[in-house]
């Protein structure tokens, strides 16, 4: 079976863009809640994960085109690329 390498995206990251607010911007403006933030490394923005009803982290990506986040939960050290569906830890 051959070994699967990684990204272009994933492979480009040079640094890992982190947050020092743990909330999501839109749930807030909104009312909602989230379940567990994710940070777009190529803006900075923190939006909420698919497990949380609005999904912004998602639909940032679809908006945006910016195809890697990183877990922004204090401990989780990935970072996950929509476009390839890919994940790495560093």
């Amino acid at each position: 079976m051959a070994q699967q390498t990684t990204c272009g995206h994933l492979a480009a990251l040079t640094e890992i863009k982190t947050t020092d607010e743990y909330v999501c911007e839109e749930c807030i403006k909104t009312g909602s809640s989230w379940v567990h933030l994710r940070t777009c490394q190529t803006c900075g923005k923190t939006h909420c994960c698919d497990s949380s009803p609005n999904k912004h982290a998602t639909k940032h990506f679809h908006h945006s085109a910016h195809p890697v986040v990183s877990s922004a939960e204090p401990g989780e050290r990935w970072v996950w690329c929509y476009v390839d569906e890919q994940m790495a830890g560093y």
